[in-house]
């Protein structure tokens, strides 16, 4: 019995041995990467039976049909036409032209928008092959205050430039300080122009067109005292400073330089004491007094 069942348990092992390494995969070691005979995959052909087309049996492509909308449900309210809306006005116009390009040219802006700059606005026109730019008409005058042969020294020798110091104002209160440079004279000029009328400010002033407070400012070395006058005084001033109190409006102020005789410097330090000046009304507005109460 014992020597039954030994036999056949080593036979049930030997059998299973012999599936274990049947089933193994066999490596082969091919001497080249090139296989030896191309592999022929069966080509698959649509035939024209495959397509159904029992839909289109019962359609006559010359007959001529006509299309029949749906009906419309009983709440439909059909949508206002374009033209049958409201009007709009000249304000909203003009608001909606200046969300889409910008300021107009007219110089009036709807949406308090900065419009004195002027890159967009100077009109290039040319004749015989140049460039030419036509003058501004926005209601700021021009006046050059200062025009100098600049030198930049470089590996190639020296660069000749020019440097344009121009102050623009319409004589109501807004003035700007503007610098620029150049190879042309002309070319400097208009530079400057552009750069102070992106630099303008508010100059604020009584009804006797004078300062209502004194002042001082600097700009590096450059000092610059302003007082208020009495009506019939005039601009007693000189050099950048007078050109920037007329160009701002002021008929009755005095003014002085007390440091540095840099036109671009006294020009700026102007503006730098004009923009330390506030109104009555401002003051009394940040106290919560009435005006009266401020000379008391």
């Amino acid at each position: 019995m014992a020597s039954s069942l030994t036999s056949s348990l080593s036979s049930t092992f030997s059998t299973l041995s012999l599936r274990r390494f049947s089933l193994l995969p066999t490596h082969h070691h091919p001497t080249s990467l090139s296989l030896s005979k191309p592999l022929n995959f069966p080509s698959i052909k649509t035939q024209a039976t495959d397509i159904d087309t029992t839909f289109f049996d019962n359609v006559d492509p010359d007959e001529i049909t006509t299309f029949d909308p749906p009906e419309k449900p009983d709440d439909f309210v059909a949508p206002p036409s374009f033209d049958e809306g409201p009007q709009e006005t000249e304000e909203q116009i003009a608001r909606a032209y200046e969300e889409l390009y910008g300021p107009a040219y007219s110089g009036e802006s709807v949406l308090g928008n900065d419009v004195y700059v002027m890159d967009s606005k100077v009109k290039k026109t040319s004749s015989f092959g140049k460039v030419k730019k036509d003058k501004i008409r926005d209601g700021f005058e021009e006046r050059v205050v200062q025009v100098r042969r600049v030198t930049k020294v470089v590996k190639g020798g020296k660069q000749l430039h020019f440097r344009a110091v121009v102050v623009v104002g319409d004589k109501k209160g807004q003035v700007g300080v503007g610098v620029g440079k150049a190879k042309e004279v002309v070319a400097a000029v208009q530079k400057s122009a552009t750069n102070a009328r992106r630099n303008i400010i508010t100059v604020p002033m009584t009804k006797y067109l004078t300062f209502p407070h004194r002042s001082d400012g600097d700009y590096g070395a450059a000092k610059v005292m302003l007082r208020p006058a009495s009506p019939g005084t005039g601009v007693i001033a000189g050099g950048a400073v007078r050109i920037v109190l007329e160009m701002a409006g002021v008929e009755n102020a005095l003014g002085k330089q007390l440091g540095s005789n840099n036109a671009l410097n006294n020009a700026r330090a102007t503006v730098v004491a004009v923009q330390q000046m506030r109104q009555f009304s401002e003051v009394s507005r940040e106290r919560g007094i009435p005006m009266e109460e401020l000379w008391k």
